[in-house]
Formats: C-alpha cells, sequence, structure tokens
C-alpha cells in the first residue's frame, strides 16, 4: 500500500473515531470521556501531518465535538447536575455556531467549553463513588467549579486566543 494510500484509511480512521466515540459516552460516559478527551488532545496532532488541512481538521474537529456536548447531554440526563449540563451546552452552542458563522476561534474564549470538564469530573466521581456522586458533588461544589472554571479558560485562551501548540509548548520544554 502506497504511503498516501495509508495515510488516507488512518485519516478516515481517526475521523471515524471522533464521531462514534461520543456515542459511548451515553453507556460509559467515565471511559468513553476520558477516551474521547484523549483523542481530542492528539488528533490535530495526527491528522494534519497526515496530509488533513487545518480548515477541513478545524469544520471535523469542531463538528466532532458538538456531537460529543450532545452525547454528553444525553449521558447526564439523569445526573443531578441536568441543568447545568443543559445550560453549559446551550453556551458552548451558541460558540459553535458563531465560529461556523465567523471561523474566528476567539468566541471559543468567550463561550468556553465548561460542559466537557464538568462532565469528566462527575463521571469520575460517578466511577468511583457511585451511590454517593451526588453528596460528594453537593460537599465539594465550589472546588470544583472553581477547578473547571479555572481549567477551562486559561484552556481556551492557550488554544484559542494566543493559539499556542500545546505539543510543540510541551517539546520545547523537554528540549524537543
Amino acid at each position: 500500500m502506497a504511503e498516501s494510500s495509508v495515510d488516507s484509511v488512518l485519516i478516515v480512521v481517526v475521523v471515524a473515531a471522533k464521531y462514534l466515540l461520543p456515542l459511548l459516552l451515553i453507556p460509559f460516559p467515565f471511559a468513553a470521556g476520558w477516551a474521547n478527551f484523549v483523542l481530542d488532545s492528539v488528533d490535530g496532532d495526527l491528522l494534519i501531518p497526515l496530509g488533513l488541512s487545518d480548515p477541513v481538521y478545524q469544520n471535523v474537529d469542531k463538528s466532532a465535538d458538538y456531537v460529543t456536548y450532545v452525547c454528553m447531554v444525553v449521558a447526564a440526563w439523569k445526573w443531578p447536575l441536568r441543568r447545568a449540563v443543559i445550560a453549559l451546552f446551550a453556551l458552548r452552542t451558541v460558540g459553535q455556531a458563531l465560529f461556523f458563522i465567523t471561523s474566528n476561534e476567539i468566541v471559543f474564549f468567550l463561550f468556553p467549553n465548561f460542559l466537557e470538564p464538568l462532565f469528566l469530573v462527575y463521571a469520575t466521581i460517578l466511577f468511583f463513588k457511585r451511590d454517593a456522586a451526588p453528596a460528594f458533588l453537593a460537599r465539594h461544589a465550589v472546588v470544583i467549579w472553581v477547578l473547571v472554571i479555572a481549567y477551562k479558560l486559561q484552556d481556551e485562551f492557550v488554544t484559542h486566543v494566543a493559539n499556542i501548540d500545546r505539543s510543540e509548548l510541551v517539546g520545547r520544554l523537554f528540549g524537543g
């Protein structure tokens, strides 16, 4: 198989995973949530070197992200923080729509994705605490919200305002 054929197959596999993995959030919020987080963190480092252009990658990434958000809402439908999940979904939906209209990444900083880190935190609590998860969430709500907001605001700034490539940054930090 020629290198470009292998690259094309790998692109199809990664893109398919970006759209299919979120479906597993519904039955397996913890495992699929973290797997999706990892995939979303490295997908650009895989797809762009394989030959996917940046504009195409951005559209694939953002549309796959939206599939993830929808699946997160479905998965969290019976969680005690369902209303917060729906509100955060609505906030990010505005950002997603504005991005597709304007192609301006700064909208992601203005309409941050607090949904994903909150989902991951609660899915993790639920995985380890099961029946005690709602009480744990209630006891630690302030700390959880502060960490979610602080993490995501810096992440949105670094990624969409400063446009710092984390892979290059980590490589430079370790002499790469």
